[in-house]
């Protein structure tokens, strides 16, 4: 993984995984896969959103891989994960099956935390035989399921025609980000983060958004604008529990609620003030607290001489 992807120290800084493999995807994409903490633990499946990589999950795996055995893939074009031509949420499901069935025994059930685009991935992925048999409870971190465009409140301007297309002409902009410089960090912590943002947030956040190459970000974009996902929260049948940033301008809270009215095993929903679209980041011990509470809740540990 290159310098430029992540924080070197700290607690934003990825720890190293115990395992690394490729997962085979259905259309012979090859993702990028991690393995952390010990063989028998529950398992937690993570899944990052668009710009992202593994390292954005770095504070959840540290704490977890503790007492857990957390898997965490990179998407299609990020991280260490080849781009592909193949963009869509179809895509995304197929990725999320193939990490399912490389990294979980038969029967194994896991809890799958998915952060944006990895919640998206979730819900496309509701109907997949993988995702039935294995996936035990669902975390969705400030994610939507279908209007993001025009539900995004990134541009301080009246809803309507025109800030819906301004934020599409934004959000799917060819232009590098560049360097990571003061006015980088503000323009993205603007973006994505809320008021309560420590400095050290703001840059683990932005060394992994602009790693993300602009050609993988401009194609994801057009799958996002066009995102229409809400059947598959209709066919989440798992037990499922909402984070959402009450300050976040990507995927403002309007959206965790409409889920939640949606699904037919919503546990919980949480609007955490003061932070925006990156909770895992800007609210790393509450996100990973919900992960805890859903696995022991979930995860049935198997019998001792099952075990052995």
């Amino acid at each position: 993984m290159s310098r430029l992807t992540h924080v070197g120290s700290g607690p934003y800084a990825p720890p190293a995984a115990a395992r690394e493999l490729t997962a085979l995807s259905a259309d012979g994409a090859r993702l990028h896969v991690e393995v952390h903490g010990p063989d028998g633990a529950p398992a937690v499946v993570l899944a990052h959103g668009w710009t992202c990589s593994t390292a954005f999950w770095a504070a959840q795996i540290r704490d977890l891989s503790a007492d857990h055995r957390v898997i965490a893939y990179d998407q299609r074009g990020h991280g260490r994960t080849p781009a592909s031509p193949a963009c869509s949420t179809e895509a995304l499901a197929d990725d999320l099956e193939a990490v399912l069935t490389a990294t979980l025994g038969p029967g194994e059930r896991a809890v799958i935390a998915g952060h944006s685009m990895g919640g998206m991935t979730v819900m496309a992925a509701a109907t997949r035989p993988a995702f039935r048999a294995h996936a035990a409870a669902v975390l969705l971190c400030s994610t939507g399921s279908s209007r993001l465009v025009a539900e995004s409140t990134v541009l301080p301007l009246r809803p309507g025609r025109l800030r819906t297309w301004l934020t599409g002409r934004i959000l799917g902009s060819r232009a590098p980000l560049g360097p990571v410089t003061p006015l980088a960090r503000r323009i993205l912590r603007y973006g994505t983060m809320g008021p309560a943002s420590a400095p050290d947030m703001v840059e683990a956040c932005a060394r992994i958004v602009h790693a993300c190459p602009r050609a993988v970000r401009h194609s994801w974009s057009h799958v996002l604008d066009r995102l229409d996902l809400d059947d598959g929260v209709r066919q989440l049948r798992v037990p499922v529990e909402i984070v959402a940033g009450a300050d976040d301008r990507l995927t403002p809270p309007v959206h965790a609620r409409a889920i939640a009215a949606a699904l037919p095993h919503c546990v919980g929903v949480t609007e955490l003030p003061g932070v925006g679209h990156m909770t895992p980041v800007e609210a790393p011990g509450q996100v990973t607290r919900r992960i805890r509470d859903l696995a022991a809740a979930h995860i049935h540990a198997a019998p001792a001489e099952e075990s052995a």
